[in-house]
């Protein structure tokens, strides 16, 4: 499980799909809010990506908890950029 979560978070795709869920999410805030959206694409790519990418050496459950961990890492620091960002804006 650790090398399966370890490799997830070197998924450069991954990686890219999270900073464009993070950059809707604060485009669209005022109407959908921040946490569901959040927490739907999370969600949405730890089952989406395994679906459509199998792993004969893992099973379908254990990578979805895997990506669910990984993408739940992955999207902090990229939530601690966006805040940056914006900020910096200001």
């Amino acid at each position: 499980m650790t090398d399966l979560v370890l490799s997830q978070l070197t998924d450069v795709f991954r990686i890219g799909l999270i900073v464009g869920l993070v950059f809707m999410m604060h485009r669209t805030a005022a109407v959908t809010g921040r946490v569901l959206p959040l927490a739907l694409g999370v969600l949405f790519l730890a089952v989406m990506l395994p679906a459509t990418m199998p792993n004969p050496a893992v099973s379908f459950t254990d990578a979805i908890v895997a990506g669910l961990i990984s993408n739940t890492i992955i999207l902090a620091p990229v939530l601690g950029v966006g805040w940056l960002i914006l900020r910096s804006r200001r």
